[in-house]
């Protein structure tokens, strides 16, 4: 890893990560595969200026299917990981937001 820049890969917004947001303070976000929990929460906080509280980090699988004549497997999304972060109640990040 060589910048906190290379970390955070991009947020991921779903109708349960917009729920986290609103009634659980906790933003969901694509991590590189490299990343642990440290270097995680020392993104978050430099680049949002927010106080993180708590960071879980998940290993999503990558999603196979099969073929249908030759019934071979094959790989349709890559693996990835993500990192749930938990901010303190009166922390919020803008990029979550919907109109204002």
């Amino acid at each position: 890893m060589s910048t906190i820049y290379d970390v955070l890969r991009r947020p991921i917004v779903t109708e349960k990560s917009n729920y986290m947001v609103t009634k659980l303070h906790q933003y969901v976000f694509e991590v590189a595969m490299d990343a642990n929990r440290t270097l995680v929460k020392d993104a978050v906080e430099k680049l949002f200026d927010v106080t993180v509280v708590r960071v879980n980090i998940i290993n999503a699988p990558a999603k196979r299917s099969r073929r249908a004549r030759s019934r071979r497997l094959m790989i349709s999304n890559p693996a990835y990981k993500k990192a749930v972060v938990t901010l303190t109640p009166e922390d919020r990040i803008p990029i979550f937001e919907g109109v204002e």
